[in-house]
This record gives C-alpha cells, sequence and structure tokens, in this order.
C-alpha cells in the first residue's frame, strides 16, 4: 500500500550502488531478480498534469515484470528556453509527479537532452517515450542518440488530451472562466481583467441569476396549474360519479317503480 509520496533523487538515500550491468531489452522483457530492478527512465514537462501523462508513466512502469521508474522533469528556466511558459511552476510539477502512482523516483531539474553522464550517475538501463520524433534544442530528435544505443522503448501517446488541448479549451472560454471567479470571490485584479471588463461580468452574472429565478417560477407555475388541472379531473371525475348515483337513486325512488 503506498503511504507516502516518491522521493526526489537528491534526497533519497536509495541510491542504486549496485553493479549496473547493460541489459537488452529481452533480457529485461523476461524478468531479473528482485533485487535488480531495471531501471527505466521518462521525462518532460508535465505542465497542468493529466491522465494523458499518467498513462504515459502506466506504460513506462510496466513496460518490464520487475522495473523502478525515474522521472526526470525539466526546471522553469529550462522549459521557458527551449518551450514555452507553463501554467504551473516547476514546484507545483515536481509534487504532482511525485504523487502518481507509477513513479518510483523523481528527478529535479533534468537535463533537456540526456547525455552519457546523466545516464551513468541514474543507472538508468532504458528511456521511454512515445516513438514520434522529438525535435528540440536545435535537434530533429533529441532521443535520436538514445535509439541508436538500443535504449529507447516507445509508449503510445493519448488521443484527444494534452495540456495544449487544456489551454486551448480554457483561453475559448475565458470570460466563462473569468465570470465564474468572479462570483466565487477572485478580484479584478487577481484575475487580470480590466475595469470595463469586470462591470461587464457582473452584469452578466446578474442577467444569468434573473433568467434562473424566471426559469424556477415558470418550473414552479408551470408545476401549480398540473396540480390544479390534476385536482380538477379527478374533482370533476367525483362530481360525475356522485351525479350518476344521485340520479339512480333519484329514479328508484320516484320512478314508476318507485315508492
Amino acid at each position: 500500500t503506498l503511504t507516502t509520496p516518491a522521493p526526489f533523487a537528491d534526497e533519497t538515500s536509495c541510491q542504486c550502488q549496485a553493479p549496473h550491468e547493460k541489459l537488452t531489452i529481452a533480457q529485461a522483457r523476461l524478468g531479473t531478480p528482485v533485487d535488480r530492478p531495471v531501471r527505466v527512465y521518462a521525462d518532460g514537462i508535465f505542465d497542468l498534469f493529466h491522465s494523458g501523462h499518467a498513462r504515459a508513466l502506466m506504460q513506462a512502469k510496466t513496460l518490464f515484470p520487475n522495473s523502478y521508474l525515474l522521472v526526470g522533469v525539466c526546471s522553469d528556466d529550462l522549459t521557458h528556453k527551449f518551450k514555452g511558459f507553463t501554467v504551473m511552476n516547476e514546484t507545483e510539477r515536481y509534487e504532482a509527479l511525485r504523487h502518481c502512482r507509477y513513479v518510483d523516483e523523481v528527478i529535479r531539474d533534468a537535463p533537456w537532452t540526456l547525455t552519457p553522464e546523466f545516464l551513468e550517475k541514474h543507472k538508468i538501463d532504458f528511456v521511454a517515450h512515445d516513438d514520434i520524433p522529438y525535435s528540440s534544442a536545435g535537434s530533429d530528435d533529441v532521443y535520436k542518440h538514445i535509439k541508436e544505443a538500443g535504449m529507447f522503448v516507445p509508449t503510445q501517446r493519448t488521443e484527444g488530451i494534452s495540456t495544449s488541448d487544456i489551454i486551448t479549451r480554457i483561453v475559448r472560454d475565458y470570460d466563462v472562466y473569468a465570470r465564474r471567479n468572479l462570483q466565487r470571490g477572485y478580484t479584478a485584479k487577481e484575475l487580470n481583467v480590466s475595469f470595463i471588463n469586470e462591470k461587464k461580468y457582473r452584469f452578466q452574472n446578474q442577467v444569468d441569476k434573473m433568467k434562473e429565478k424566471v426559469k424556477n417560477v415558470e418550473e414552479k407555475s408551470k408545476e401549480f396549474v398540473y396540480k390544479v388541472e390534476e385536482k380538477s379531473h379527478d374533482l370533476i371525475q367525483k362530481w360525475e360519479e356522485k351525479s350518476r348515483e344521485f340520479i339512480g337513486n333519484f329514479l328508484e325512488l320516484f320512478g314508476p317503480d318507485g315508492a
């Protein structure tokens, strides 16, 4: 049972000290001794950590019968330099990875390009990533040398979910989220909303509240009318039954055969 987050590589006392003999993928798939797990490395930015990230890490963790998953997370400086601005800062991204069930160890301030020294320091057997060439930092594929060394194992991307997709949704529905957060007590300054837009959003919120009240009144009115109609129907039905009973009794009493 997991009770604590994954440790940071620079803080753990569980460094791999055993001699690290090179494994082939075939050997790793056959299984290794308990005290010699296959050390798999996966890296990324992991901004707005989502199910696509988690599924990739799940694949990396389960590539081999006995594996230890190290996850490298790039710092803000490195990410902003080579990829762009992030929503979450590096500390938030590190912590998100520590609490993923598939991660055994988190390496902070991971390098953009993996060097032999880095691979040796962390006793990395294989690097897991999707097989689409990742062009960055002047390279057509930053994993090319890993592939050529026979240390690359591919994972599958999850279609329909990505950090860029989530950011696109937020940008597309910006007005909706800005209005929602104003209702929840955030200030216009915190939301970087102009004075005019703040007034516009608050006015729209008031209009929506009024619409909701009208809608509730209409629904209650419809419910009242339905109950009145239902009650009227019952009364008419009972009146007809009583009328037939009254007429029958009258005929029985005063008819030709009556008293």
